[in-house]
């Protein structure tokens, strides 16, 4: 029973973490809004290059996950086009899933090299228990909270987290992005009415 409640301390104190740093977002978001304005014929541009920022999404999902999926969506949402706005967000949610899967791929693969094998026994062997004990909760934070989704894709592969258990913790990176986006198409309406 313990190793579950630390599980799910783990797992509570990201959740905490992720939805702590979206209010940030948001709220340097709202705060910023008049001078954002100034710049709402250029974002409205940026926002109707998508081959660009669905290319710029997919390689920062693949890779790393650096750049979060709140900024693309805050540029979408600027142009006040619901319909839009809830297409790009779908096709950024896909690349997401699809980009986790890539990830958990190159983690897995990568574990066969020789060079991983030298870096595992050097540096990593030391956390593998851990890897293996929050493989799950790890993705599931991965998903849901700022931490790179890609990285913790990548770990799930590399600890042979069962592939079929992996595709339905990234379920919940859909409610992640429909959960997030609702809240980004949502509040700066809610603060402007005020």
């Amino acid at each position: 029973m313990k190793e579950e409640e630390s599980k799910s301390k783990f797992l509570l104190k990201n959740l905490i973490r992720g939805l702590l740093w979206f209010a940030v977002i948001i709220t340097a978001y709202i705060l910023a809004s008049e001078d954002i304005k100034v710049y709402q014929r250029e974002i409205n541009q940026l926002g109707d290059q998508l081959a660009l920022l669905f290319g710029i999404f997919t390689i920062s999902e693949i890779v790393f996950g650096i750049l979060p999926p709140e900024i693309f969506m805050l540029i979408w949402q600027s142009k006040g086009v619901l319909s839009e706005y809830i297409l790009n967000l779908t096709i950024l949610t896909l690349i997401s899933y699809g980009a986790g899967i890539i990830g958990y791929y190159i983690g897995s693969t990568f574990t066969k090299t020789g060079f991983y094998k030298r870096i595992h026994e050097r540096y990593l062997k030391q956390y593998d228990a851990k890897l293996k004990k929050y493989g799950g909760y790890l993705v599931l934070v991965g998903a849901v909270t700022p931490v790179p989704f890609s990285a913790t894709c990548m770990l799930a592969g590399s600890v042979q987290l069962p592939f079929r258990n992996f595709l339905l913790i990234c379920i919940s990176r859909i409610v992640r992005f429909a959960f997030y986006g609702s809240m980004v198409w949502l509040f700066p309406q809610w603060f402007a009415q005020a």
